[in-house]
């Protein structure tokens, strides 16, 4: 199994959601966990990164040496999950 790491971009949205989409998105991610590749991931193209989708919001990960690092959490349907990932990077 894997061990996580959130970035403070991330951790900066969890703590904004309420009680259920919290839940929601934290259960895909104990699943990612298990399985850092479902059926359901795609690669990003040009990097390293990964995205999965969880209802409404989409995930922005990386895996490296038994780390499971999760990047930024967004809106699935906005374009600023995005932004945030490009600004995130040095």
């Amino acid at each position: 199994m894997f061990k996580l790491d959130f970035t403070n971009d991330a951790l900066s949205f969890l703590d904004k959601l309420d009680a259920k989409q919290f839940r929601q998105i934290i259960k895909k991610i104990l699943g990612l966990m298990k399985d850092p590749f479902p059926v359901d991931s795609e690669n990003l193209k040009g990097n390293q990164y990964k995205r999965v989708d969880t209802g409404e919001y989409r995930i922005i990960y990386l895996t490296d040496d038994n780390i499971l690092k999760i990047v930024t959490i967004g809106k699935r349907n906005d374009s600023e999950v995005y932004r945030r990932l490009k600004r995130g990077k040095k």
